[in-house]
């Protein structure tokens, strides 16, 4: 008998130790203990908070426990019965009305942090307008004000709020970028007379410059854990500087390169645009400033030219290989076709040229980086 209680016993700590280690798995990139931004900084604080009161409420709860086995342990020698105490009208209020203090206590804070992240400031003349879309499986940004599209790399300025307006373009997604902001979602839908049904707002900002990696939290189909993007936080002047950078036309300077954008007008030109202030809504994302981009498709590497053009040639040929789509693609799900037998090594390579060339500015001069927090 003994023998087996140990074998449970064994069974049940190593069960334990693999939950809490397991628990720790994951993006160490994506946390919430690691705040750059406001909203990031309160959830944290809350947080903390109601971990510390749980902790003080398990610790009293333990030594009271430990007290009662020590101090009313059945000694060996004493058979009696023990004393028999009937419920106290007292203790029984106090146990009842500690929880609920502590609840309301919580509920309060939760509540007015709660609105205070949800501040629309939509209105406000400082903060930068911003409306996010999402995609199966790719992230769309428009600044309004500012005349810019782009997709994947959502670039912000540090210390400004960002008034975000977010939805979905063809089922429900999650916005999250844990070391700025908690989660909120991306809702499709349309009313009858055409306008936006569900678009959510809420604010946020970057108290540092850095890059910072987002993820869609929400299961949105088969290719919902690849479905990540990156915001990059810059010094306000920075901020102008790119702006003013993706205003201008990249002139396409290489033989290779002019061959290239002959190639993707006839293949690719329908469903994307290399020009940031193209503000036509297109199936596929804006591909303006991709010669920057700190990944190809949201995750393939591209810390160097030839990562990104290993990565762009892989995309290009067999994208559903790389990033499965829908079997059956909803009506507003647009598959991106395979190019591997239709373009030869050669299209391929002047393709590929061109897509380097679009590149607005030069991310070194922003010495920001390029480690993603």
């Amino acid at each position: 008998m003994k023998k087996k209680r140990l074998g449970r016993g064994v069974i049940v700590l190593l069960f334990t130790f693999l939950a809490l280690t397991l628990s720790a798995c994951g993006d160490p990139r994506l946390t919430t203990f690691s705040p750059n931004g406001t909203n990031a900084e309160e959830s944290l604080y809350l947080i903390k908070l109601s971990a510390y009161i749980m902790f003080a409420v398990m610790a009293v709860v333990f030594v009271l426990l430990l007290y009662v086995i020590i101090r009313f342990r059945a000694k060996s020698d004493d058979t009696s019965i023990p004393k028999q105490v009937e419920g106290s009208t007292l203790l029984e209020f106090i146990w009842t009305a500690i929880p609920v203090i502590i609840i309301i206590f919580l509920a309060v804070i939760t509540i007015n942090m709660t609105f205070s992240m949800a501040q629309d400031h939509s209105e406000d003349p400082d903060a930068v307008k911003l409306e996010v879309i999402a995609h199966q499986y790719w992230w769309e940004f428009r600044y309004p004000e500012l005349g810019i599209v782009t997709a994947q790399d959502l670039y912000i300025p540090k210390g400004k709020k960002i008034a975000a307006t977010l939805r979905g373009d063809d089922v429900i997604h999650s916005f999250w970028v844990p070391n700025l902001t908690g989660k909120i979602d991306t809702n499709p839908g349309y009313n009858r007379d055409g306008t936006l049904q569900n678009v959510n707002r809420f604010t946020f900002d970057s108290k540092t410059t850095g890059i910072f990696l987002g993820k869609c939290a929400e299961l949105c189909g088969p290719s919902h854990p690849l479905m990540e993007f990156k915001v990059i936080a810059l010094e306000p002047a920075d901020f102008e500087a790119w702006v003013a950078k993706m205003k201008e036309p990249v002139q396409v300077k290489g033989q290779t390169a002019v061959q290239g954008e002959k190639i993707f007008q006839q293949n690719c030109a329908a469903c994307h645009a290399v020009d940031a202030s193209d503000q036509a809504k297109r199936p596929g994302p804006n591909l303006a400033n991709i010669g920057n981009r700190l990944t190809i498709a949201g995750y393939l590497p591209a810390e160097t030219e030839a990562d990104m053009r290993e990565s762009l040639v892989k995309w290009i040929e067999e994208p559903n290989r790389y990033k499965p789509q829908n079997e059956q693609a909803t009506v507003k799900t647009v598959v991106m076709p395979p190019f591997k037998d239709k373009l030869s090594k050669e299209e391929m390579n002047e393709l590929i040229d061109f897509l380097l060339e679009q590149k607005q500015y030069d991310p070194a001069n922003f010495k920001i980086g390029t480690e993603v927090k």
